[in-house]
This record gives structure tokens, sequence and C-alpha cells, in this order.
């Protein structure tokens, strides 16, 4: 259908009106350079997006998030900005409570946000509605609930915590026998069993025991016992200490920041039990939480750990850690080496590559899902493989038809550094293809 020109933008008129200018000088005549019906290409308003995450709680907290958006900002800025507009980057305190991570979506409406960026939340039912009615986007959130892989709205860049788990449980199912879960006792966490258990059953193993816990609990000493003696590590067979040891049985924790309170009760009830091998997945096991427990000296040293990114020592987060060290040099709060920080940043480079390939005029909410659905491939650096969330992108897996990425990174703790057990990314979509719900 052709669409009919409006009357204030006939051609004549335009014409007359940019020979005036032209004649006169564009500073002396109001309306020179904003034709009706023409892209403002003078219009310097700045370009407004969202980052939130849970910041001062008793249970995860993710202030790195914000904190790499605002750094990453300023980068943008001092670079040029997005078609030479500002980057503004509101953030919000999700709290960890549903009420509060709808109100930081509902904001995000009212401050005409294009796009909400590199955000962590576990209340995707409580955000996705409200973004959805305001029209905007959510790029490259955490990957913690089911709705960021739901929402045709949403455009992850990871496979989250679906793809970690998978993969953490083919990473141990080479390896282990039998194998305990310890995750939080929430919504969230209620989903994590069954996908381990689809990585479990990819390397022939059964499903693991489901150990629940509290979120934000101090000591962790019964979910410790519940999860050795589950895999066979009962004290009546011997103790660490005394050198027993059970190699085919495993301990792996997906408690996010608890997870360093969960290997503190467990190294102390391990020493009356026979020695297990122990995992997790990244962001719930990170480098700061290795250098804190004692780097080479560490009860995490061996630790297997899946991750969605490179290991921090690769040099591809080259680019992320030079923006850091000049923008956010004394800013604490970014750990380089945690994996929101760099979904962050993996985030914001997604975001930047959409604007700048929109019209400088005719940036918004729309144009930004427009671009996004209609297939505009981001490069992130090998950090990722190439992102679209074209059409016929996202991957044939089961409750989670958003998921354009699937693969995951196998490291180990080693000498007190996360490093790379392989080469390259284990992508994990046939086993999340065969996933499903335990019986």
């Amino acid at each position: 259908m052709t669409r009919r020109r409006r009357p204030s933008s006939h051609p004549l008129r335009a014409a007359v009106v940019a020979a005036l200018c032209t004649a006169a000088g564009a500073s002396s005549l109001t309306g020179c350079g904003s034709l009706p019906g023409m892209s403002k290409a003078s219009d310097n308003k700045p370009i407004v997006v969202m980052t939130w995450a849970p910041e001062g709680t008793k249970a995860t907290n993710m202030p790195g998030m914000p904190a790499m958006a605002q750094a990453y900002a300023r980068w943008v800025n001092a670079s040029g900005g997005i078609h030479g507009r500002k980057l503004k980057v509101i953030t919000c305190n999700e709290r960890n409570d549903s009420v509060q991570a709808a109100r930081c979506a509902q904001d995000a409406g009212k401050a005409k946000a294009v796009a909400v960026v590199g955000s962590y939340s576990q209340h995707g039912r409580s955000f996705t509605s409200p973004l959805e009615v305001a029209g905007i986007p959510y790029i490259g959130g955490y990957g913690l609930t089911q709705e960021e892989f739901n929402s045709p709205y949403s455009y992850p860049v990871n496979g989250g915590q679906a793809a970690l788990l998978a993969g953490n449980g083919r990473q141990l199912g080479s390896r282990c026998a039998r194998v305990s879960l310890v995750r939080p006792d929430t919504i969230a966490g209620d989903e994590l069993p069954e996908l381990l258990d689809a990585g479990l059953k990819a390397a022939g193993r059964e499903p693991a025991h489901d150990i629940r816990a509290p979120e934000g609990a101090g000591d962790y000493s019964r979910q410790a016992t519940s999860a050795l003696e589950d895999v066979g590590a009962d004290s009546s067979l011997g103790s660490a200490a005394a050198g027993a040891e059970m190699k085919s049985s495993c301990v792996t924790a997906a408690l996010g920041n608890r997870t360093g309170t969960f290997f503190d009760s467990f190294r102390r009830v391990q020493e009356d039990h026979p020695k297990v091998r122990i995992a997790s997945i990244m962001g719930s096991v990170r480098q700061s939480l290795v250098d804190s427990t004692g780097g080479s000296n560490s009860p995490l040293e061996g630790t297997y750990a899946t991750g969605w990114y490179p290991a921090p020592d690769d040099p591809r987060w080259g680019p992320m850690k030079k923006v850091i060290n000049k923008y956010a040099f004394d800013d604490n709060r970014i750990d380089p080496d945690d994996a929101g920080t760099q979904t962050t940043w993996i985030a914001y480079t997604a975001l930047r590559s959409v604007l700048m390939s929109l019209n400088p005029g005719n940036i918004s909410a729309r144009t930004v899902r427009n671009a996004l659905d209609h297939g505009h491939k981001v490069d992130t650096g090998g950090l990722t493989p190439p992102l679209r969330w074209g059409y016929d992108d996202p991957l044939n897996v089961p409750d989670y038809p958003r998921i354009v990425n699937a693969d995951v990174t196998y490291q180990v703790v080693r000498d007190g550094r996360l490093v790379a057990v392989r080469k390259g990314f284990v992508n994990v979509a046939k086993t999340l293809e065969r996933y499903g719900p335990r019986d």
C-alpha cells in the first residue's frame, strides 16, 4: 500500500524553504533544518535505555551490571555517541522483589526507554508484561527466567540457566556416576534440576539428587550434609581428612552470590565425609570467589564450572577491560570476570550495533524491535557466535523458543585461576531439544 504524502511535506514547499535557508544562513531563519516530514539530523536528544539489577539485598546482588552499563555509556559518548547523540543509561534497583521489578519496567516506559539492556531479575512474570505493554525490547537479560525465553520482546544473548545447567550436566556426566544439585528454593530454582538432568541423561547418567536451599541463608551445613550423603559419601565410610575419596560422586551448586557461603559450609562438613568432586556454574563461582577463599590454596581448587563465554583470561575480553580501566577505573562494583558484567558488555554491544544501523532521526523502541525482528546480525568479537533474532534464528528448544545461542564453555579452577578445560565452545542445543520435565 502506498502511503499518502502529508500536505505539510509538499516537495515544492520543501524546496523553497531549503533554498531560503541556504541563501540566508541556517542560523538566521527559524525552522531551518526542521522541515516537516524530514528526519532531524540535528536532534541531539539523548537515547534513553535502562539497566536494572538487585543491589543491597540479602540474596544475590549484581551491582556490577548497572555499573558496567554506565561505564559503557561513558565510553560510547566519549567516542562520538550514537550518530552524534548521547546514550543515556538510567538504572533501577530491582531488589530481588517482584513488585519492584514491575516498577522498574514501568519506569522504563515512563522514561521512554528504547530498550532495557543487560539486566538481572528472577521475576520475569512481573517485568515482562509492563515491557510488552510499553513496547520496549529486553536485550541481553541474564537468562534466569523462562519468560526471557518466551516473550517476543526478549532478545537473549546467551542460553540462560537452561544452557548452563544442561552444559554442567554434560560436563559432570563424563566423570560423575552420582550427582547432587544444591539450588535455590525459588520459582526460578525449580527449573534447574530437570535441565541438569537433561545433560546428565545425554551422558548416560541418572538424574541428580535435588537439594533445595533458602536463598538468603547464612549457613548451609544441613544442605551440604544431604548433598554428600545422597551421592554415597556417608561419614561412616571415612573422612576427607583421613584421605577417603569418592571420585565418581559429585556435588554441584547454583546459588548465585550465596554459592561462596555454601562452599564454606560444605568445606567444614566435608572434613568428616569422603572427598567428592565439586562443581558449579558461572555466576555462582567466579574468579573473585576463588581469590577470596585462598587462590591456589582455595578449597575450590579443581572445581568444574560451566560458563556462557570464554574464560576470564581470554584475550577476547581485552576491549571490555580497556573500557573498564579507562571509564570505571575506581569503581569496585565492576568485576570484569563476573558473568553479569560480561553479559552486560555483550548486551550493550548488541544494542550499539542495532542503534548504529538505524536512521538517526528515527530511533525508538519500535524501530529497535523491528531491526532485531528482521534479523539484524550482531558481531560480539567472538565472545558468542554471531547473534540474530529473526524469524528463523531461534533454536528448537521446548519451552525456550527465544534461545538463539546454546553455546557454553567448560572451565576448571587450576592453580587458583579459572581456565578453559578445552578450546572453543560446546553447543548444547541438541541436549536442550531433548530436555523434558522429570516424571
